[in-house]
């Protein structure tokens, strides 16, 4: 490889990670919901028999929630409250100690479910009760209905 072709192929590197550190916050949160999603999903699918219990399974959702919680209430800053088709509800930012502690409380009952992972379907259905209420009533408060 010459010279030439190996820093290209460096630059191309460097704009490709450079771009994904510029995405925007909406951007951000949209990609951290679509994740959760998928992760509560599976944790949904097991409590409701549509798949088998897996240990693997549970543990790897429950590890995403877990991460995402730690860090999604930072991609909401001010002036991110549009663009982006956010369906971010403006009372995030009118009511931000609530929306903190919204995110805190889905945090906490995500690391207690971790603590003690469910070891079955009926454990599985309890844990998907106790995160789904705060996905429930995160949505109802601080999202923006379409």
């Amino acid at each position: 490889m010459t010279m030439k072709p190996a820093f290209a192929v460096i630059l191309a590197a460097a704009l490709c990670s450079t771009a994904a550190l510029a995405a925007e916050p909406q951007e951000i949160r949209q990609q951290q919901m679509k994740e959760t999603g998928a992760a509560f999903g599976a944790l949904n699918a097991i409590a409701r028999g549509q798949r088998p219990f897996d240990e693997a399974t549970v543990k790897a959702s429950l590890d995403k929630l877990a991460e995402i919680s730690k860090d999604f209430r930072n991609h909401f800053p001010r002036g991110s409250e549009t663009g982006f088709e956010s369906e971010a509800g403006i009372r995030i930012w009118q009511d931000e100690a609530g929306f903190a502690a919204a995110n805190d409380k889905f945090a906490a009952d995500v690391e207690a479910v971790l603590a003690h992972a469910p070891a079955d379907q009926d454990g599985v259905r309890a844990a998907v009760g106790t995160i789904g209420a705060n996905c429930g009533a995160c949505h109802e408060s601080f999202r923006v209905r379409r």
